[in-house]
């Protein structure tokens, strides 16, 4: 008998021993990853800033104000080559007037509509230079008006 327990017994011996689970989680490479990315983040940003010197147009400015009426339509259409020498077409709704015609005009719209906040939407060309509609938006805030430029939203947006 003696023996007979010890064959049944002997046999493996590891069979039912098994390696208790570890519940910890070793967060000691996880930290060292997120100190070189933190390295690395910090040394590349002042790299990624960029200066660039740019001219930009002067265009003086009123006082922005607030409106619910009908407003006021001013296109700046490009005409002439495809460069920019300020070559454009002014329209004050569908009437065509010299730009510097312009601020007078639309300041005795303003006044004869008694003088209360208008707003005036310009409408630019595609090749329209920057110059040029930052000089009409800087007419129309000079005669007081709320100027917003119109865009058209690209497809799929």
């Amino acid at each position: 008998m003696a023996m007979n327990v010890a064959s049944s017994s002997g046999g493996g011996g590891r069979r039912g021993r098994r390696k208790p689970v570890m519940a910890e989680i070793n967060v000691t490479p996880m930290v060292d990853v997120m100190l070189v990315l933190l390295i690395i983040f910090m040394v590349a940003a002042p790299l990624l800033t960029v200066n660039i010197q740019v001219d930009l147009p002067k265009a003086a400015g009123g006082t922005a104000s607030n409106a619910d009426t009908q407003p006021l339509e001013v296109t700046v259409k490009k005409n002439g080559n495809s460069t920019c020498v300020s070559n454009v077409d002014i329209y004050l709704g569908d009437t065509q007037i010299p730009l510097d015609q312009l601020g007078p005009k639309i300041k005795a719209i303003k006044d004869s509509k008694g003088g209360g906040e208008q707003v005036v939407k310009i409408r630019g060309d595609r090749d329209t230079c920057y110059s040029d509609m930052m000089k009409v938006l800087g007419l129309a805030r000079d005669a007081g008006y709320r100027a917003s430029i119109v865009v058209v939203p690209e497809q799929g947006s």
